[in-house]
């Protein structure tokens, strides 16, 4: 029988601090997700915890906002992730979602041309004004925490995504690099100091114990540009992010898919993260990174969606109770390797919680 969700949680965000940054090892399994897909909370929420789903509006919101805090707790996070606040509007495209828990359409960034392409594109760009940013949600949601529980903040996508996809575009950042390189680093550094703006605002909010940025850079090769252009437009500001957060002696963890080996001593050594998040075994095993990197930085994560998506649950048990030998007691949170998608099979996610559930029996006993 799967014990999740938990009846009676017992959030402890403290005790997950100290696991990850190495100052104790790990009595149970802590679990850590970027985000999920609204209609997976709501399958959940509807099928094991008896409510019927609240939908957001500005009538509900409060309503809504108390719902998905329960949910962390009852699934066993031990803080919530927050986020919103900041939007850059920009093209996208749209198809049918073939989702088992489908939202009908699926829509994906402009990969051509974007909506800045001159001097006079940006200019005209509605920018997100930092002193009309609504904060409300993660002020109620400061307010209304369980005890034990805190909150991980972000306002928005990553400097290079929303720089890259949203605003550029792929196609149109790559001429422009060699076309119009001054204007390119403008559209950076425009995203970049909104982004550090709102983090100045909300920082020292009670309840926010730190920064979860996610800030996609690679694919499954390489980083979708050079090393040395992130290190030049987009590391400094992660740098700035941490920074701050470190000031106030809070977190900064960083959510990044890809390949981006490459700058893992950047992220590390400069940028100063806490954890990592987002792994693919086609890329690096998460065992394989924790045994590379486990002792300077949290490893979070790494079930593969792939896996999380097609194994028979004798299968995924194993899968999953093979990370936890290889990565647990020190540094390390369980959770997937990217994000809980409305086609990842909920009995399938609500499997690899219920293995990091029971990690400490099979550990006492030794079994394999």
């Amino acid at each position: 029988m799967l014990k999740v969700p938990l009846k009676s949680p017992e959030p402890d965000f403290e005790g997950f601090k100290r696991v990850i940054k190495g100052e104790r090892k790990a009595k149970r399994v802590y679990f850590v997700e970027l985000l999920f897909d609204q209609e997976i909370i709501d399958f959940i929420i509807k099928n094991f915890l008896g409510e019927d789903p609240i939908t957001l509006s500005s009538k509900t919101k409060e309503d809504f906002l108390k719902q998905q805090i329960n949910f962390w707790e009852r699934m066993g996070y031990d803080y919530i992730r927050v986020s919103g606040g900041l939007e850059f509007p920009g093209k996208d495209r749209k198809t049918e979602d073939t989702a088992l828990l489908s939202r009908k359409e699926r829509s994906w960034v402009e990969e051509g041309k974007g909506v800045i392409n001159s001097w006079e594109d940006l200019e005209k760009y509605p920018w997100p004004d930092i002193n009309k940013v609504e904060y409300s949600s993660y002020e109620f949601v400061s307010k209304n925490l369980p005890e034990g529980m805190k909150m991980m903040v972000c306002p928005s996508s990553g400097i290079f995504e929303i720089s890259s996809e949203n605003l550029l575009g792929f196609e149109g950042m790559s001429y422009l690099l060699y076309e119009n390189p001054l204007l390119v680093e403008a559209v950076f550094n425009k995203v970049r100091e909104t982004i550090y703006n709102f983090y100045k605002n909300i920082v020292e909010l009670e309840g926010v114990e730190g920064f979860f940025q996610g800030d996609d850079m690679g694919f499954t090769t390489s980083t979708i540009v050079s090393p040395r252009l992130l290190r030049k437009l987009v590391l400094p500001w992660h740098k700035r992010f941490a920074s701050l957060a470190h000031k106030y002696n809070k977190m900064y963890w960083l959510h990044c898919c890809g390949n981006v080996l490459s700058l893992m001593e950047d992220f590390i050594e400069d940028v100063k993260i806490d954890a990592f998040h987002s792994f693919q075994d086609v890329i690096i095993p998460v065992g394989e990174f924790k045994r590379k990197y486990g002792e300077r930085v949290a490893v979070f994560g790494g079930v593969d969606v792939d896996k999380l998506c097609r194994l028979e649950e004798n299968n995924l048990r194993k899968y999953v109770r093979r990370i936890l030998e290889e990565c647990m007691p020190y540094r390390y949170a369980l959770g997937s390797g990217n994000s809980i998608a409305n086609y990842i099979p909920v009995k399938n996610y609500l499997i690899m919680l219920d293995e990091g559930l029971r990690w400490k029996d099979y550990s006492l006993r030794g079994r394999r």
